[in-house]
């Protein structure tokens, strides 16, 4: 597996810092091309996705350790970003909510958990499951995987390593290839920047074709603080011309950018 294979640097105690962070910067440049060449298999799993979504289906993530935090960090942007339910994009990780902040021992070794946490949302045919996991070979993802294929879910996965278990358990597979660690499988580096580049891509992209963005802007964004209130009043301004105290009023009694911008264009 490439992602254990030993780094290309030696004797990083003996480094300066000057040298330790060039090199890692060095070794960072190499992830968005790595991406570009998994573009192929992101546009497959992404056209699969969203006709389920459409028909009512959700999108999880499931793995352990830093591939599962990554996954709960990109459903739980998704209901502030694009104003869905927090229940329509689900990340569950290893060991549970605890190993979100502590590692849970062996939780990654056990086969058929993964399937049991995802059974409280009773998933079905609509829904897609992701596992990612940097080295392909997870048990908690790849049990959780072959279970929902069996059960008529959409399988998908993120690993960065050529022809994985985790793969083969998937029917569209991305696979981004990062090459070995600045620190020897330190899989949470390149690997994880991997990853969360490609969960950028996949819940954006999806989103996007849901009908969540106007142009390019969040007019479904939630609104939980002064700055995202000031974004909303300034997307209202530039999208209908009105002045900053109209386009407050607006917000106001509308509640969102695209309730305040629809409301305002059946009024002329």
């Amino acid at each position: 597996m490439t992602t254990e294979s030993p780094s290309s640097y030696n004797d990083l105690e003996k480094m300066n810092i000057n040298a330790i962070l060039t090199s890692i910067n060095k070794e960072d440049q190499t992830v968005p091309d790595a991406v570009q060449k998994a573009i192929p298999q992101i546009e497959a799993l992404v056209s699969q996705i969203v006709p389920r979504m459409q028909k009512g289906g959700r999108l999880f993530y499931i793995g352990a350790g830093t591939s599962g935090r990554l996954g709960v960090v990109d459903a739980s942007e998704c209901p502030p970003t694009f104003g869905v339910p927090f229940d329509l994009v689900v990340g569950i990780i290893a060991g549970g909510d605890t190993a979100i902040r502590k590692a849970v021992e062996n939780a990654e070794d056990d086969w058929n958990q993964a399937w049991i946490d995802l059974a409280s949302y009773q998933p079905d045919e609509n829904d897609t499951l992701i596992g990612i996991a940097a080295s392909g070979r997870t048990p908690y993802v790849i049990g959780g995987l072959n279970e929902a294929r069996k059960a008529g879910l959409l399988t998908g996965c993120v690993v960065c390593n050529d022809g994985s278990a985790v793969a083969k358990a998937s029917e569209f597979p991305v696979e981004v290839v990062v090459g070995p660690e600045f620190l020897t499988g330190s899989t949470r580096m390149k690997a994880g920047t991997a990853q969360k580049l490609v969960l950028n891509m996949i819940s954006t992209a999806v989103m996007i074709r849901l009908g969540k963005v106007k142009g390019n802007k969040m007019v479904d964004m939630q609104l939980t603080n002064e700055k995202l209130v000031n974004r909303a009043l300034k997307m209202i301004i530039d999208e209908i011309n009105v002045s900053p105290e109209k386009a407050q009023a607006l917000l106001n009694e509308h509640g969102s950018v695209r309730a305040s911008i629809e409301a305002y264009e059946k009024q002329i």
